[in-house]
């Protein structure tokens, strides 16, 4: 396990509540923020792909951002995404995260134009190291099966010696365990933070060196995604990594995003959780009492909300 990692632990990719309407509800999303961190969260991965962030426009993302940390969310707890398809935004996103007071933005690729080359890539992410400049820490998030642009370890390689000091790390979610292997052998030696996005793949990778985890299921599994984190070389560890991986199995079954709100919205008796912006859509019926019989051979029970 890396230590000293400036996200280490376990991370959610934290889903953003809504009114009926499909504006953010800050305080519903304040509360469950709350939850998170005490339950077994370390830091708080907001406007992420869980978080419906790519359905949220430029000023939202700031008054999301801006929202929770006048709701008493610590800036320093969370890591946004600021990644968009553009440099202007993706500057504006990750400077505003800075002067919030947030210590590292996580970066998509700019995913629109496919098949980029590797040196089209390096422009791009020197570009924003530049023009970003301060002390917040960049990390990159390889998600291939959105973006379709996947972050190879030579490119890595030159981005790291390119701009020294200022990307710190990667969420991996490809869910590959080859692929996470390849960034901690490659780098972790060096202090740079590899985050799982898989929960399956949180014990494998920390035996290995990696820093943690970035999750959508930790929404609701971040208490046992603890217990692996603090004991992912012990055998309480090992067992606890059975049901983390369980959960996991559990809530892709059916969509994500709204699986996770309705397992929030059943925890919490919040009905207004499976308020989601399309295209996604709330489960049907039928899905959703799938997931609820998946998850509940899990053994895991979720501390009730306050």
């Amino acid at each position: 396990m890396l230590k000293n990692a400036l996200f280490g632990g376990v991370n959610a990719a934290v889903l953003t509540a809504m009114n009926a309407d499909l504006s953010v509800d800050l305080d519903r999303m304040a509360a469950h923020c709350r939850w998170l961190l005490a339950n077994g969260c370390n830091g708080l991965a907001v406007l992420g792909t869980t978080g419906e962030a790519n359905s949220l426009g430029i000023q939202e993302r700031i008054a999301l951002l801006e929202g929770l940390i006048a709701r008493g969310i610590p800036a320093s707890k969370m890591l946004p995404g600021t990644g968009t398809t553009n440099l202007t935004d993706t500057v504006l996103l990750t400077k505003s995260a800075e002067s919030l007071g947030c210590r590292g933005a996580l970066l998509l690729p700019p995913f629109y134009y496919k098949n980029p080359s590797d040196d089209g890539l390096l422009a791009y992410f020197n570009e924003i190291a530049q023009r970003v400049g301060g002390s917040i820490a960049l990390y990159l998030y390889n998600f291939p099966q959105q973006s379709a642009i996947p972050f190879g370890v030579e490119f890595i390689a030159r981005l790291l010696k390119a701009n020294p000091g200022k990307y710190r790390g990667i969420k991996d979610s490809s869910g590959n365990y080859e692929n996470g292997l390849s960034y901690v052998e490659s780098f972790a030696k060096d202090g740079f933070e590899v985050y799982a996005g898989d929960d399956t793949l949180l014990k494998p990778l920390l035996e290995k060196g990696s820093a943690g985890c970035i999750t959508a299921a930790s929404n609701v599994n971040c208490a046992i995604g603890a217990q692996v984190y603090a004991g992912w070389n012990t055998a309480a560890g090992a067992a606890a990594h059975e049901v983390l991986a369980a959960t996991r199995k559990a809530v892709v079954s059916v969509p994500l995003i709204p699986g996770l709100k309705a397992l929030v919205a059943r925890n919490t008796g919040d009905q207004r959780w499976h308020n989601i912006r399309p295209p996604h859509l709330p489960l049907t019926a039928a899905q959703q009492a799938s997931l609820f019989g998946a998850f509940d051979t899990c053994g895991l029970t979720l501390p009730k909300a306050a």
